[in-house]
């Protein structure tokens, strides 16, 4: 009985995240990876070399108006500065809020492919 409760569950999850738009769809993606929680890895580049990373990151948020609440074009977070670029924290790496331009930081975000 429990398994056929369970699958019900799934097909019925799956036909109604199949009907949703793309972009509903990321959202649902977004909302159970903050539930999750992630280990990301934020790169910045300047004159095609890295310079700075942040490790152990939950998520990029948009910036949202206070008053109008559309969004702004940067994107923030907390993080530790990776200092010596070795994907750990090490003493004397602080957790520090950031902010990123959309429009003039390189940077790339991603998974930590060490998983630590």
């Amino acid at each position: 009985m429990k398994k056929r409760y369970f699958a019900f569950v799934a097909v019925t999850a799956i036909l109604l995240i199949g009907g949703c738009t793309q972009e509903t769809q990321n959202k649902i993606g977004r909302t159970i990876q903050n539930w999750t929680g992630t280990n990301g890895v934020l790169d910045i580049y300047m004159g095609g070399k890295l310079v700075q990373r942040f490790i152990k990151i939950d998520k990029l948020s948009t910036a949202t108006g206070t008053q109008d609440g559309k969004p702004r074009n940067y994107r923030f977070g907390y993080g530790y500065l990776d200092k010596n670029f070795n994907y750990q924290v090490d003493k004397g790496e602080p957790k520090l809020y950031f902010e990123i331009s959309n429009y003039s930081t390189p940077y790339v975000f991603y998974d930590n492919p060490t998983g630590k």
